[in-house]
């Protein structure tokens, strides 16, 4: 069973710096269909309240699945399997229930790549807690749909694919400019969906 428990912060130095405590965290996310491994960083199994080392070696796409809430589930796992079938990218807007009991709204962007066959063979994106800024905008539980993809979420997607090789590569001074670069699209993308909330409502 993953280890699910509260971290003060330990490890943040693996993950993107923060200016403080009132900071949103953002973080990312690449799954691995044969192995059938979701791999998140310190930042996303903080929020999760995931052990960090589990976190980084892979848990199932079920455990995540598990800890959406029920009421979007479904409707995530619907967004997924069209990402899937269609290879485009996705953004979704849900609540995670962490082990705390707590509820997160997390701001969801991802792609599904399939291999030759058109079956899943992997996926990636970027995870943003987004529940502070929800009650900063007094938005209510609604869910709305996000975005197509835009010259923001390319970026975003090859941000991430060069966080990956800059990860590869092992040079820290890249990888803090990378992590640094990531976190800005993340707020960018979290601004983003929130006037877009706003521009519904009115």
């Amino acid at each position: 069973m993953p280890k699910t428990k509260p971290h003060a912060g330990r490890n943040r130095s693996r993950a993107f710096p923060i200016a403080g405590e009132t900071a949103d965290m953002i973080g990312h996310w690449d799954w691995d269909a044969a192995t059938d491994r979701v791999r998140v960083d310190a930042f996303a199994a903080r929020l999760f309240t995931v052990d960090p080392a589990e976190a980084e070696a892979g848990l199932p796409l079920a455990f995540y699945d598990g800890i959406t809430h029920p009421d979007d589930r479904e409707r995530v796992i619907g967004l997924i399997r069209r990402s899937a079938a269609e290879g485009s990218p996705y953004i979704a807007e849900y609540r995670v229930i962490s082990i705390d009991g707590r509820t997160h709204w997390v701001l969801a962007r991802g792609r599904i790549f399939g291999d030759h066959t058109g079956r899943p063979a992997g996926g990636r994106g970027i995870l943003v807690d987004v529940t502070r800024l929800r009650a900063s905008e007094g938005l209510s539980d609604e869910v709305t749909p996000g975005a197509g993809e835009t010259p923001l979420d390319r970026a975003v997607e090859h941000a991430i694919a060069a966080q990956d090789a800059i990860v590869a590569a092992g040079d820290p001074v890249l990888k803090a400019q990378a992590d640094a670069l990531l976190m800005a699209l993340g707020r960018r993308l979290a601004q983003r969906h929130m006037v877009e909330q706003r521009r519904r409502l009115n």
